[in-house]
């Protein structure tokens, strides 16, 4: 079930890669294309995403539905392909519908952009500067449907493992050398990845349920699976419908347990390890309840594949490896931690806001930011506990790296977990400041607007010591007032909710 996804561009040559590779590896091959037609018949109108999308008008909600929609059937097929047997996807990011599955072989095909030329001018008989204006348009119209679809960027290399560049290297050459690559430890199927490939797909056919129910088809929900847990996330104007959830799912293989949360919106509380006594959980459960939101946990497992020695030889295609694989099994997790886990989401789900909860090897910031879904919905991400076997100064760097990755790529607040209280919730020490500094804003007006005469006086009053002295005066006062008006307007705000 090892998977290997090529993005590829017009004439780029990943059609021809994506082939040859898997003709030598043995496995299935599987294009955009065909999952397009597939997704068409179903009844999910690709043509028209697409059109909206290439015409840059923005998705109404019909349309924002059949994209979850289309995602969800993506998602599926490429799970269900992969439980099958090991297979090469080739479009243009199948492996942002496979979030978390950190085994997947991500490979971007490029070409020389003269050398694509010349192939549009002779394939469709363009002059040389149509050619160049059709291969710009076609590639910014994929980059904007990657963009509306899943909110990164195309081109961005930090979205892949390796970038093959076809220019100077022939075809066949380049798939011999993916064969090898596919065949490290750090690629080859574990227990936790056949398990995450199956919440995947669960989650993927709930999603479809839901879209293909007349009674639930309309509504925006989100849902995830965590070993047979579904959660179900939907938004406050469906609150009278919920019910209708469990029993539009009540078809579907495989649900242990199904948890319905209304939210507008997520906030993602990353950890590696998660305490119902943390002080930071009454916090989340706080500012979720301020915003209407359902949070959703993130443990990372902190383990990272143990790579072995590839053998000497190549061998013929052959399935994947057995369980461990060479790999260290990092399926299971302390019972304590199992315990902690638990009574966490507990509390939250009495809080009425448990989101999903996920469980990701990942040891890098790069490797939470892939393992993340970029169409959820996120509002705050919270940084906890992260990087906890490295000494302080380490976790303190690793950790601020983490918030500045993560705030960059989901252009979202993201905050360590120890100053969530300072900036999102309003304590008695804010109380009293925003008093103090509006009582300090307030008298400053009210000495200037009850004494302007004197302060006319003084800042016209002649002489080049006096002028010295006005523009001194005002520059101490503008900073000083605007800075009291400032914050007090800023904390009365929060405490108004208006964040």
């Amino acid at each position: 079930m090892q998977i290997v996804c090529i993005s590829r561009g017009t004439l780029a040559g990943g059609r021809a890669l994506a082939e040859k590779l898997a003709a030598k590896l043995g496995y299935d091959c599987l294009s955009r294309e065909e999952l397009t037609e597939a997704a068409t018949r179903a009844g999910i109108p690709v043509g028209k995403l697409e059109m909206a999308v290439v015409r840059r008008r923005p998705l109404d909600e019909r349309l924002a539905l059949e994209k979850d929609r289309y995602q969800a059937f993506v998602t599926a097929t490429l799970c269900e392909r992969a439980l099958k047997g090991s297979i090469v996807y080739h479009g243009r990011t199948g492996h942002l519908v496979l979030p978390g599955l950190q085994h997947v072989l991500r490979v971007r095909v490029i070409q020389d952009p003269e050398r694509r030329v010349e192939m549009v001018m002779e394939r469709l008989g363009l002059d040389r500067a149509k050619a160049l204006r059709y291969l710009e348009q076609v590639d910014e119209d994929r980059q904007r449907w990657v963009r509306t679809l899943y909110g990164t960027d195309w081109n961005d290399p930090g979205q892949y493992d390796l970038v093959v560049n076809l220019s100077n290297l022939v075809v066949d050459n380049a798939a011999a050398g993916l064969v090898h690559m596919s065949r490290l430890p750090e690629f080859q199927v574990t227990p936790v990845v056949q398990r995450t490939l199956q919440d995947l797909l669960l989650a993927a056919r709930c999603r479809l349920q839901l879209g293909s129910d007349q009674r639930t088809r309309d509504m925006d929900v989100r849902v995830t699976a965590q070993d047979g847990v579904v959660t179900v996330t939907y938004l406050p104007r469906d609150a009278q419908r919920q019910e209708l959830l469990p029993a539009a799912l009540e078809g579907v293989e495989g649900i242990a347990s199904i948890l319905c949360t209304m939210a507008s919106t997520n906030v993602l509380w990353i950890q590696e390890r998660f305490d119902p006594a943390n002080p930071a959980l009454d916090q989340l459960i706080d500012v979720a309840g301020k915003w209407n939101a359902a949070v959703e946990m993130l443990q990372l497992t902190g383990e990272e594949v143990e790579p072995e020695r590839a053998a000497a030889e190549p061998s013929p295609p052959a399935p994947a490896p057995a369980a461990d694989g060479g790999i260290l099994d990092d399926a299971q997790a302390p019972a304590s931690e199992d315990e902690n886990l638990a009574a966490v989401r507990q509390r939250l789900i009495e809080a009425g806001r448990a989101g999903s909860v996920r469980r990701v090897p990942a040891s890098s910031a790069r490797q939470v930011l892939n393992a993340l879904d970029r169409s959820a919905p996120y509002n705050l991400v919270v940084i906890g506990e992260v990087f906890c076997d490295k000494n302080h100064a380490a976790q303190t760097r690793l950790t601020a790296e983490m918030v500045g990755m993560l705030a960059e790529n989901l252009r979202v607040p993201v905050v360590e977990q120890k100053d969530l209280k300072a900036q999102f919730l309003f304590s008695p020490g804010q109380w009293v400041r925003m008093l103090v500094l509006g009582l300090l804003a307030a008298t400053m007006f009210l000495l200037v607007f009850t004494h302007q005469l004197p302060v006319g006086e003084f800042l016209v009053k002649p002489g080049t010591s006096n002028r010295i002295l006005a523009v001194l005066a005002v520059v101490a006062f503008v900073p000083a007032f605007a800075f009291c008006y400032g914050t007090f307007t800023r904390l009365l705000l929060r405490l108004l909710r208006f964040e």
